[in-house]
């Protein structure tokens, strides 16, 4: 079953190839906890203040041997092996597997695998069945969980015709929905914990379970499993054609950090353009630079992986180049993706005199051995020119480097002075030896974006 989709906008779907559940999102990113949300075109604004992280709860990193990995999942691994082999070569690391074989076929090119389980039937004897025909494989690295589940009793769009519920239903939370989410909860989110409980009892290596749900699925839900899982996930596919809003991405971030009380999130991004499924949305793949400002955006709001689904229907092979060169740098910048963040690091925009108001720049600061990397990303639609990175006092004198660009600038004070272009990604680090040499695909651009 393919996975559902999550969009923007609750409105009326036409017929798709696949099974599309199209959700609302009805919130855009904080500049920080506590400060006040701007409204976006198109997006209605909802602050979501993230959790601190509770003690204890592990980080739930992808290991190759004693080396830790930051998760860049892919959903559809290519069927030739030689095109598999250069997904694993562009940086990719956990690629969804469904049975031995895949993981057989995962493991000769290096990846590790993922393996959905439908626990949702509680702790059958064909689960046990499954669990054990793969549970000694080297290569499965994580469980996950039935996709959206929650978003599939309240509010997937489906439902007006099984159960004649609609979306709207759901929102206005009418008796008629609320009664039928009531009476589906109570039978399938006891049977997940049963069913997770197994895979716990089962597993010697005690593999981390995740579940990955809509941007917007109910809270209340979503809790009902939170305590048997490590990991959550949420998906979001904000390009299309006309009118979008790259923000929603982040605060997607901030409301499963929330949702899952502090727990490491996986965010799932688009590889796909909209049109094979929903004509209507157009056609239009993100551009290199768009696909970009998600995956730091997700990560400067503390997404501890990055996943994307929809490359079985990308009919652009440059497209998928494109992604290709992203992941690559992500996983060229890997072991500071798994190292502690540097509280002390932020950046202050210092506005010019007509510069209108905004969430500002986040930076995120990561340190390997002598080196340092500042990840700064402009989550505003205008340009900053004066953002002032502070915080880098141990680092007076070094030189940073713009990573992929020309820039060079010195710390003085502890500060560092860059300019920023709008939604744009800037990476700084003391070395470029962390620049990948895969640079195919970062000048893409969707030929469909101004016709």
């Amino acid at each position: 079953m393919q996975k559902k989709v999550s969009f923007v906008r609750r409105t009326s779907n036409a017929a798709s190839a696949i099974s599309v559940a199209m959700t609302l999102f009805m919130c855009t990113s904080t500049a920080g906890a506590g400060e006040t949300p701007q409204a976006a075109s198109g997006i209605v604004s909802a602050g979501v203040a993230a959790r601190t992280p509770r003690p204890n709860l592990p980080d739930v990193w992808l290991k190759r041997g004693e080396t830790q990995l930051f998760p860049l999942g892919w959903y559809d691994p290519p069927a030739d092996d030689v095109d598999l082999q250069k997904l694993a070569d562009a940086g990719i690391n956990l690629v969804r597997c469904g049975d031995r074989a895949s993981l057989d076929r995962a493991a000769k090119c290096g990846l590790q695998g993922w393996l959905s389980l439908s626990v949702q039937q509680g702790a059958t004897p064909e689960l046990r069945k499954q669990i054990e025909s793969v549970v000694d494989h080297p290569a499965l690295a994580v469980w996950e969980g039935p996709d959206e589940i929650v978003w599939g009793f309240t509010a997937y769009s489906g439902l007006q015709k099984t159960a004649g519920i609609s979306k709207e239903d759901w929102f206005e939370q009418r008796p008629n929905a609320k009664a039928y989410a009531a009476k589906q909860a109570a039978d399938i989110l006891p049977k997940m914990r049963e069913g997770i409980a197994l895979i716990r009892s089962l597993d010697p290596r005690k593999r981390p379970f995740w579940m990955d749900e809509a941007v917007d699925s109910d809270l209340r839900y979503v809790r009902g499993y939170m305590n048997s899982i490590d990991t959550v996930g949420c998906n979001y596919y904000p390009v299309r054609k006309g009118e979008f809003d790259l923000r929603a991405v982040s605060a997607m971030t901030d409301r499963y950090r929330a949702v899952g009380r502090g727990k490491p999130v996986w965010n799932v991004l688009q590889a796909f353009s909209w049109h094979p499924m929903v004509p209507e949305r157009g056609r239009r793949y993100p551009h290199f630079h768009e696909s970009r400002f998600m995956a730091y955006t997700s990560i400067a709001h503390g997404a501890r992986g990055i996943f994307y689904w929809g490359s079985f229907c990308i009919d652009d092979q440059k497209f998928r180049e494109s992604l290709y060169a992203l992941t690559s740098e992500l996983a060229t910048i890997q072991p500071f993706l798994t190292s502690s963040p540097m509280p002390s690091v932020h950046a202050e925009v210092i506005r010019d005199l007509f510069e209108p108001e905004g969430r500002g720049v986040r930076a995120v600061a990561r340190k390997v051995g002598d080196d340092l990397l500042i990840i700064l990303v402009n989550e505003d639609e205008h340009r900053h020119l004066a953002v002032d990175v502070r915080g880098l006092n141990d680092w007076n004198g070094r030189t940073f480097h713009e990573m992929y660009g020309t820039d060079e600038a010195t710390v003085d004070q502890g500060d560092l002075a860059v300019r920023m272009k709008p939604f744009e990604v800037r990476l700084y680090c003391t070395s470029r030896s962390y620049e990948t040499t895969h640079r195919n695909g970062r000048e893409f651009i969707s030929p469909e974006a101004d016709k």
